[in-house]
């Protein structure tokens, strides 16, 4: 993706990681692969794209460019219910992985940004592919709250963009 991406438009000056899932897989009964599926896509595919996007940015001299993860509620806190443990400790991971990039771009001298964005429930299929094989338990996950929109979490990123330069 990163090549492709160099091919056509030289390189990446900002990376939205925006990739996420959760199966409801719980800690004491959960499978394996269920585990495995959300390391790789929550933890290891934000964390290889945080690197491309900072070598692309460090290989053209970027020293203004953004990195930002998009996170969740559930990478601060706990939430009572054994379906969401592993995805929350994969959230977690987010959080810790996002200010251990913020420090190391700091150490790089560069002026790359590091954003964690965290949203509480956002109305997507996020929770209609967890509860693939239950739509009523989905449809009654969004019955107990206002959900966000995907707008609200767009507008979210683009105030962390346009955020002055020292804001972090």
């Amino acid at each position: 993706m990163f090549a492709a991406i160099k091919a056509k438009h030289k390189g990446v000056d900002v990376c939205i990681n925006n990739a996420g899932l959760a199966h409801p897989e719980p800690l004491l009964s959960g499978k394996t692969s269920g585990w495995k599926n959300m390391l790789d896509v929550n933890v290891m595919a934000l964390s290889i794209c945080a690197r491309e996007a900072y070598q692309s940015m460090k290989e053209r001299n970027i020293d203004d460019g953004h990195i930002i993860n998009l996170n969740s509620v559930s990478g601060h806190i706990v939430i009572n219910s054994s379906d969401i443990h592993f995805f929350t400790a994969t959230k977690y991971a987010v959080s810790a992985l996002t200010e251990g990039l913020r420090q190391e771009l700091r150490e790089a001298k560069t002026h790359i940004r590091a954003t964690s964005i965290s949203p509480g429930m956002v109305e997507t299929e996020f929770i209609y592919r967890l509860y693939s094989n239950n739509p009523e338990k989905a449809k009654a996950s969004y019955s107990r709250l206002k959900a966000l929109e995907a707008i609200d979490v767009a507008n979210a990123v683009v105030f962390a963009l346009s955020a002055p330069a020292h804001v972090e």
